[in-house]
């Protein structure tokens, strides 16, 4: 497809691939909004009183009907937008074609090339001259990262002169990237910067994105307000309705009886195994993580190494956000026209490069998205959905409007929130989530559309349970991922600086006062979601390790020590907490003790 604009009737500009379906993709979107309470309600609520006027929002998330009612609620609340898909296959071309004629300037289609998708994300944050947007809606953190390394090359060339180099990578993802920047430091090398300047905040759609901004916040480097609306609920739920309606459309095959292996428990693989056992496949989880290991286990899942199960199963998914699950050698052992497809947010969980290079490999497409690949030395062949890419909107519609009313409520709030605090300095250069309040509200906005109805508690009972009688009930912590991707990426810049510390040969046994901060966030952050005994435990041990590392001058925070006195190191291995947690409590027993 030709890379240049169009304009509409009205000026507005676009790039889609057939604006002839908007009436269809008009009649799906009136469907939709019947199944998105919570974004309707967002138009009555907050419609009237037009807070997003003079906004200019940036979208980057997968172009559905869904995303359709989604955009069309930014700008019943005063906004202008323009938006690109996160993916290159998720697009519905009627939904495009129908926000495009009607509401907002978009730049997506079904099918795009790796060139095409990062021409389509520049377009999306070029608002001209004055600069980018005021607002990102995120979903994978694409536009989020073109910022931050649009950033970084223009100051390497203001202080060197040299241009971002597309061969210094072997990746061709960002070669694409490096050449999108390289080319426009020729013409504007403050491009970025000005974006960064005018930009307020992003709200940050998945868990992939919320992992790159948190290691952002960990570096150092998050150049703008983040708030997390990843939602596990989206995710759960989600994958559950989409996973066998990708396979079922992509394949037609019966998942019953079937051996079906889901690598990765975390929500999303909770939701794919869920889905295969309940229509009858017999399920294998892979896991790196004992707590989710169990909890598989707890589900009646069996728990094996992929190495364990290669040749015998017929479906494989894999749901990690990680890289390198199913390499070229574990296809090679699969059994004939065995289905391997992927979920999780990037196309590299799935090694398509090997498979794609494999000397003699055939490859067969059955239809779009849909490939065989046949090996010379076996004769048999594997199918492979959506190119390695998200299968349940490459292959199908995604998830259904009703789960993604909840998510998208979220992120209109989220813009909300960062767009009515952008001049009271409330949020700084970090990664933000939303009030429990704000999530209660959003859920209750979804009950009555599914016939529910709340109990009410009483003062008596709302006092013995600590909690207001109108909520929120659930604690700040109460989304336990989201803490721990914070005391991860915490402990992670701890560790790396201590090791840069070591190698320089200063305080060869000690962390720096900073990092020791670092550690000591992280480990303030786990003791929120533990119980009033583990709490304290985890306070005398935080004070102990403080104290053995830096002596008490160091240590200000108030943390009672006592419950340690008694307490042997076997009883910590049976306590259940994250295993690097235990790991890190057993090193420094040991080093203390000598």
């Amino acid at each position: 497809m030709a890379l240049l604009v169009e304009k509409t009737t009205s000026g507005r500009e676009y790039k889609v691939k057939d604006m002839s379906q908007a009436d269809f993709g008009r009649l799906e979107i009136e469907l939709a909004e019947v199944e998105m309470p919570g974004l309707m309600s967002c138009r009555t609520e907050f419609g009237p009183s037009q807070p997003f006027k003079g906004a200019k929002i940036t979208g980057s998330l997968h172009m559905t009907i869904q995303t359709a009612v989604l955009i069309e609620t930014l700008t019943a609340l005063g906004a202008e937008v323009r938006w690109c898909s996160c993916n290159i296959f998720s697009t519905q071309d009627h939904a495009a074609a129908a926000i495009a004629r009607d509401s907002a300037a978009v730049f997506a289609w079904k099918g795009e090339t790796l060139q095409e998708y990062w021409w389509c994300t520049e377009r999306a944050l070029d608002w001209g001259p004055g600069g980018g947007p005021d607002l990102i809606v995120d979903d994978g953190g694409d536009a989020t990262l073109l910022i931050h390394e649009g950033v970084k090359a223009e100051e390497i060339y203001e202080k060197t002169g040299v241009l971002p180099d597309p061969a210094s990578t072997d990746n061709v993802e960002f070669q694409l990237v490096l050449t999108i920047i390289r080319d426009g430091l020729k013409s504007d090398p403050m491009k970025y910067h000005k974006m960064k300047e005018r930009l307020v905040g992003v709200s940050e759609e998945t868990t992939t994105g919320v992992k790159r901004l948190y290691q952002m916040q960990a570096n150092g480097t998050l150049l703008f307000p983040a708030i997390n609306v990843n939602d596990s609920f989206d995710n759960l739920y989600g994958c559950r309705h989409s996973l066998p309606d990708g396979l079922m459309r992509a394949t037609d095959v019966m998942i019953a009886g079937k051996v079906a292996v889901v690598c990765g428990y975390g929500d999303v693989g909770k939701g794919c195994a869920a889905a295969m056992k309940q229509a009858g496949a017999r399920v294998i989880v892979t896991e790196i993580d004992p707590i989710c290991a169990l909890q598989a286990l707890m589900e009646g899942l069996q728990v094996l190494t992929l190495e364990d199960v290669v040749s015998e199963a017929d479906i494989f998914v894999t749901t990690t956000g990680n890289k390198d699950i199913i390499m070229v050698d574990h296809m090679r052992k699969m059994k004939n026209n065995a289905i391997v497809c992927n979920i999780g947010h990037f196309d590299n969980e799935i090694d398509m490069h090997g498979l794609e290079t494999f000397p003699g490999v055939k490859r067969i497409t059955i239809k779009p998205q849909t490939d065989r690949w046949v090996f010379p030395d076996t004769s048999s062949g594997i199918i492979v959905l959506a190119e390695g890419r998200l299968m349940n909107l490459g292959c199908a519609t995604g998830h259904p409007s009703f789960v993604m009313s909840c998510s998208f409520t979220n992120q209109v709030i989220a813009q909300l929130e960062l767009w009515n605090e952008k001049t009271s300095g409330k949020y700084e250069k970090k990664v933000y989530v939303l009030p429990k309040h704000l999530d209660e509200k959003v859920a209750s906005l979804h009950l009555g559309k599914l016939g529910a109805r709340l109990t009410k508690l009483s003062k008596d009972q709302a006092d013995y349970i600590s909690v207001p009688v109108e909520g929120p009930y659930k604690p700040a912590h109460y989304r336990l991922g989201e803490m721990k991707q914070k005391v991860m990426a915490s402990i992670t810049v701890a560790r790396r600086q201590e090791e840069e510390e070591r190698a320089n040969c200063y305080y060869p046994t000690r962390l720096s006062t900073a990092n020791m901060g670092l550690l000591q966030a992280g480990f303030m952050a786990r003791l929120g979601s533990c119980s009033s005994y583990k709490a304290e435990l985890w306070a005398g041990v935080l004070s102990l390790r403080l104290v053995w590392q830096h002596g008490f001058k160091h240590v200000n925070l108030e943390m009672n020590s006592a419950a340690l006195v008694s307490v042997p190191r076997s009883s910590f291995g049976s306590m259940v907490l994250d295993p690097l947690f235990i790991q890190l409590l057993h090193r420094d027993w040991d080093s203390s003790k000598t």
